[in-house]
């Protein structure tokens, strides 16, 4: 099943990214699942590198990296990152610059629509 999570909010104070990378985490973990992560809006944000959170509070980056690691792709809206003074270099490493067009292509092709 091919499922995409689209997620709005920033990286921190709300917990909507936070759970909807829990879900991508449990989703990822499914051999029978290809997952697609697309981060829009203030959710650009999570896609940063460098995160520093203090001790014992969850970190975005470190949950966005697990899966990458397991081959979700992570695509971070391009216009979104300009608008918030974003660069390439700015995303970890795994996260890419994407687009609308993307976007739009992961969701024809996707089962599941999930947004946070």
């Amino acid at each position: 099943m091919t499922i995409l999570l689209i997620l709005n909010d920033p990286p921190y104070g709300t917990e909507r990214s936070y759970n909807g990378l829990r879900l991508a985490a449990s989703l990822g973990r499914s051999e029978n699942n290809q997952l697609h992560v697309f981060l829009i809006g203030d959710a650009v944000a999570c896609g940063r590198a460098g995160q520093k959170v203090p001790q014992g509070y969850y970190n975005i980056q470190s949950m966005l990296h697990g899966i990458i690691r397991r081959g979700t792709q992570v695509g971070v809206c391009g216009t979104c990152m300009d608008a918030r003074g974003l660069g390439d270099a700015d995303l970890l490493e795994g996260a890419h610059r994407s687009s609308m067009e993307e976007l739009g292509g992961w969701t024809l092709e996707a089962d599941k629509v999930i947004s946070f």
